[in-house]
């Protein structure tokens, strides 16, 4: 009983947190004022935070008897859309809703593990408990998890606070930008003259646009591919010598960015491709693993996530599971409900603390 009446003041604190952090602009690569407050308000609680850069790291001492599992989420958000009819940085309360930049993906699941691991600290569980708050997940930089990741113990198992209405994303796509260009030869455009570098990119972007890969997940579906960025030309009357653009490639587990980039390579007739990254693969936790099977117990569906998370640069087995919806991610007028947040942190310690 004792250990739940302490959740409901660590839930109001979860949430003033929140709007505190939502006041605070936490752009990727700009969360510096954000993790300050973060780690202001942590140590207030009489929490050990570590600074990481802008990665905030609580780890208490370890049971070497027991598994050790990861809490995390992160501090950064996208860049307000111009369509928000609020002040995204005001956070504002109305019913059962908070509005704010940031509420949603993925400050409630920021503040809901924070609670839990409050709410657990010191009681007997199953897992050790770290909780790493991280920067530049948005952007996938070199100054989020991946700075942090060598500064953590050994992990066996994580929980990323990404929206997914908490039900168990045990699998997700990972993501390759290419990106790609064809060359030509500039010309009057009035007389038969250079060769037009659109055109030449012409017969790659078609096949780019209609391949099918052949292997299909049942949790993430087809590996998917994208040209979502296009440009040529300086003006009406001149040939174009250089076409670029840029190809989103989603994989599910079974290819592999490095294998992906070659085969691309090979199919291409006229353009140069060159992969920024092949760092983000996509990612599953084993549907037997014992912190799944406990999802289902409770009574959650496991499923394949589309969408991108620090989980595709963890080296261990790690799943998605936070309060909102990934559908409000990255929108205008981003919110989050209270009640989820409420329910995220009792859903988190009975998933963690089992009876």
């Amino acid at each position: 009983m004792h250990l739940f009446m302490d959740i409901t003041q660590y839930t109001l604190d979860a949430v003033e947190l929140l709007k505190r952090l939502i006041s605070i602009p936490s752009v990727s690569r700009q969360e510096g004022d954000a993790a300050d407050a973060f780690v202001q308000q942590v140590t207030a609680w009489g929490l050990p935070a570590r600074r990481i850069g802008n990665n905030i790291l609580i780890q208490e001492a370890l049971d070497p008897r027991k598994p050790t599992l990861l809490l995390n989420a992160h501090i950064d958000t996208v860049k307000p859309v111009s369509t928000w009819t609020r002040d995204p940085f005001s956070p504002t309360v109305e019913g059962d809703t908070l509005y704010g930049l940031g509420s949603n993906d993925c400050g409630g699941g920021l503040v809901s593990l924070l609670a839990a691991y409050r709410a657990l600290r010191g009681t007997s569980t199953a897992y050790n408990l770290v909780y790493l708050a991280s920067c530049e997940e948005e952007v996938s930089g070199a100054g989020g998890f991946s700075l942090a990741l060598p500064e953590l113990p050994e992990i066996d198992v994580a929980i990323v606070g990404e929206p997914t209405g908490m039900q168990p994303a045990v699998a997700e796509k990972g993501l390759m930008v290419i990106d790609g260009v064809a060359h030509g030869k500039s010309g009057h455009a009035a007389r038969d003259e250079g060769v037009n570098a659109i055109y030449e990119a012409l017969d790659d972007l078609v096949w780019l646009r209609d391949y099918r890969f052949r292997k299909e997940s049942a949790l993430l579906g087809p590996t998917k591919m994208s040209v979502t960025v296009l440009n040529s030309g300086t003006q009406h009357n001149v040939v174009p010598d250089e076409c670029r653009f840029v190809i989103d490639v989603r994989t599910n587990e079974f290819y592999k960015n490095e294998y992906l980039f070659h085969f691309l390579q090979q199919h291409m007739k006229r353009c140069e491709l060159t992969a920024r990254s092949f760092r983000l693969s996509s990612s599953s936790i084993a549907a037997d693993h014992p912190l799944v099977q406990r999802c289902v117990q409770m009574g959650m569906t496991p499923f394949g996530s589309p969408t991108l998370s620090d989980q595709a640069l963890m080296p261990f087995p790690s799943l998605k599971l936070g309060p909102g919806q990934s559908a409000r991610s990255h929108s205008a007028d981003e919110f989050i409900l209270l009640s989820e947040i409420s329910q995220a942190v009792q859903t988190y310690v009975r998933l963690i603390s089992p009876s």
